[in-house]
């Protein structure tokens, strides 16, 4: 069948296209149209399956009532709670979502930008990636409604929905010196990023309070995503034989770290301490359990879709918004010497 359009629908019903469209975008008794005629132009439509042209609707009404959502990896258990989070709050208030990963690439994340641009997206939630504060510049000052999450772009006025990496990690580490571990190692990304930062320097301020020494190991992201690196951490343990305690700064490096000290039967807690910043469902059925920051995800999903809504309403003055929310530390087995019956 050919595709329907609404000249089409106008035709064979013999009306104007303005009266077909007044019908179908629910119009029909403010603008005067009949009841008989109304009932015949949706009987008609539903008969021949009709769909109104989205795109050509937005370019009338300036709304596709589309927002765009780009994460760092949409299959993280972090980005997936978030992005499930926006949906049912975008979705009671009318709007869907199309969501994308940058795997934190720049190039990428440009794309992604530009495709959505294309798509007349009405609003953006970005986690940026490094280097693309200009892309993220032009989109304010074309008038569009954007908020930052997870991580911020701190030389950019824009909106951030985020939680305090700095204190969070200041006082995970102060636990882990609390229980009395002397030799407490930071596994980290080799990041610029503002959230990447601010937790080494959450770490650094704890132990230098303590005058205990300062222990980093950074990896690539490329490589600690994707790769196995266990044999480096292992590596690692092995060049700083006094180590008796790991901040890791991510579920997924924390993972590997895990991995590691189980193969070489070194017992957490006891032997070497753990708290993982970034819970995850395997931190809570392990055993020993492990201790680690649990993001606000409810909270922050919230703030972020409602943050957005306000802009879209607004979206004849962008007015940028700042909200840091605080995390809690769940402790658990890993981060006590206290051996584990």
């Amino acid at each position: 069948m050919k595709k329907m359009s609404i000249k089409a629908v106008a035709e064979t019903l013999k009306i104007s296209t303005a009266t077909v469209s007044y019908i179908l975008n629910g119009k029909a008794k403010e603008k005067r149209i009949s009841e008989e005629l109304t009932k015949r132009v949706l009987a008609y439509v539903e008969e021949n399956n009709f769909k109104p042209n989205h795109l050509a609707k937005s370019l009338r009404t300036g709304k596709t009532n589309v927002i765009g959502l780009i994460v760092e990896d949409i299959a993280d258990p972090f980005f997936a709670s978030v992005a499930g989070n926006i949906e049912n709050i975008a979705y009671e208030n009318g709007y869907k979502i199309i969501y994308s990963s940058t795997k934190n690439n720049p190039v990428k994340a440009k794309e992604l930008i530009n495709t959505f641009r294309e798509r007349n997206v009405d609003g953006y939630i970005i986690t940026p990636t490094e280097g693309i504060e200009s892309d993220i510049t032009q989109l304010i000052n074309s008038g569009l409604p954007v908020v930052l999450f997870d991580r911020n772009c701190t030389d950019i006025d824009v909106s951030y929905v985020g939680m305090d990496n700095f204190d969070s990690a200041y006082k995970a580490v102060k636990h882990l010196i609390s229980n009395d571990y002397k030799n407490i190692a930071l596994i980290t990304l080799d990041s610029s990023q503002a959230q990447m930062i601010d937790r080494l320097l959450g770490y650094e301020k704890a132990v230098y309070e303590k005058r205990i020494p300062s222990i980093v190991k950074k990896f690539e992201y490329s490589s600690a995503k994707v790769n196995n690196i266990t044999e480096e951490i292992g590596q690692f343990l092995i060049e700083n034989p006094s180590v008796d305690a790991i901040f890791f700064a991510t579920n997924y490096l924390a993972i590997s770290g895990i991995e590691l000290l189980n193969r070489k039967r070194i017992k957490i807690g006891k032997d070497i301490g753990i708290m993982v910043f970034d819970d995850n469902d395997l931190f809570r059925i392990h055993q020993p359990s492990i201790s680690a920051i649990a993001q606000p995800i409810s909270e922050m999903s919230k703030q972020l879709i409602n943050t957005l809504l306000v802009h879209m309403e607004n979206s004849d003055k962008y007015d940028a918004k700042q909200y840091i929310m605080p995390a809690s530390i769940i402790l658990r087995d890993s981060s006590s010497k206290e051996e584990v019956a």
